[in-house]
C-alpha cells in the first residue's frame, strides 16, 4: 500500500484507514485518491474486517485537493477532467457510500472540499472541538461533485445546505452536531479511540442485516414508500431465515450476546 494511506487492522476487526499527508494538511494528490480506493477495496474484500474508521494524521482530516492536483486538472482537457473526477475522486466517495460494512469518520480540523465530501459519504461522523466542514468549491468557481449536492440537503435541509454550497460557509463542530451534520463531539485526545469503539460496536452486529439496512436507507432517499415496502419485505424474509437471526433468538433465551457471522 502506498505510504499516503496507512491501514491498520485490529483484532476486533476494525480497520483504521489514515490519510498520511500531515505536512500538507492531508491535501490529496490524484495518486492519494488511487491509494485510498485501493485501501477501501482491500478492507472490503477482507472477511476479517468488520468495520472501518477513516481519519487523517495530524491536525486535519483532509483540507481537500492539493495545489498540484488542482493545477493538473486546470490544464487538462474536459474528458480527462471528467475521468479523473468520476473514476478517482468519485471512486473514493462511491466506495465509502456503498460499503456494506460500517464506516466511521474521525474528524479533527479541516474537512474541506474532498475531505468534506468523503466525510459525508461515511455512515457516522465523530468530531473533536477543532473540526469544521466546508464545501469551499464555490470560492474556486466550482461545485461539489462527489455527492454533497445530493446528501447535504437531506442531512441538514436546503436552507443550511445553500449556506454551505452557495456561500462556501464553514460549519464548526458544535454547529455540525446541532444541525445533524455530525453525530457526536469528542475530546481530541479520545477521538480516534471513540471512533474505533463505535466501529467495533457496529462491527459486532449482523453484517448481513447492517448491509441490507444501510442499502435500504440509501435507497429510501431516492425511492418511494411502496417500493421500499416491497424491497424491505424481501430483505426481511432473507434475514429471518439467516443463522444470525436464529442465534439472536437463541441468545435472548440464554441471556447472552448473539454471535453474528453474516450467514
Amino acid at each position: 500500500m502506498p505510504g499516503s494511506i496507512e491501514v491498520e487492522i485490529a483484532p476486533d476487526g476494525v480497520a483504521t484507514l489514515t490519510i498520511c499527508r500531515p505536512e500538507q494538511q492531508n491535501r490529496l494528490d490524484l495518486e492519494d485518491l488511487d491509494a485510498l480506493s485501493a485501501a477501501l477495496d482491500i478492507v472490503m474484500g477482507d472477511e476479517a474486517v468488520r468495520a472501518i474508521v477513516l481519519t487523517g494524521k495530524g491536525k486535519h482530516f483532509s483540507a481537500g485537493a492539493s495545489t498540484r492536483t488542482l493545477e493538473a486538472l486546470r490544464t487538462a482537457k474536459p474528458l480527462e477532467i471528467h475521468g479523473s473526477v468520476y473514476a478517482r475522486a468519485q471512486g473514493v466517495a462511491r466506495r465509502l457510500y456503498r460499503m456494506p460494512k460500517p464506516v466511521v469518520a474521525a474528524i479533527s480540523g479541516a474537512a474541506i472540499t474532498l475531505g468534506c465530501e468523503f466525510a459525508l459519504a461515511c455512515d457516522f461522523r465523530l468530531v473533536d472541538e477543532t473540526a469544521f466542514f466546508q464545501e469551499a468549491w464555490i470560492k474556486l468557481g466550482l461545485l461539489p461533485p462527489l455527492g454533497g449536492l445530493y446528501l447535504l440537503p437531506k442531512m441538514i435541509g436546503v436552507t443550511r445546505a445553500s449556506e454551505m454550497v452557495l456561500r462556501g460557509r464553514e460549519v464548526r463542530a458544535e454547529e455540525a452536531i446541532a444541525i445533524g451534520l455530525a453525530n457526536r463531539i469528542v475530546a481530541g485526545e479520545a477521538l480516534l479511540q471513540e471512533a474505533q469503539t463505535l466501529a467495533a460496536e457496529l462491527g459486532a452486529l449482523s453484517p448481513t442485516a447492517y448491509g441490507f439496512a444501510k442499502t435500504a436507507l440509501h435507497r429510501g432517499l431516492e425511492s418511494t414508500i411502496e417500493a421500499e415496502w416491497s424491497a424491505n419485505a424481501m430483505a426481511q424474509a432473507m434475514l429471518i431465515s439467516s443463522n444470525d437471526f436464529s442465534d439472536a433468538m437463541q441468545a435472548l433465551q440464554e441471556r447472552r450476546k448473539p454471535t453474528f457471522t453474516g450467514r
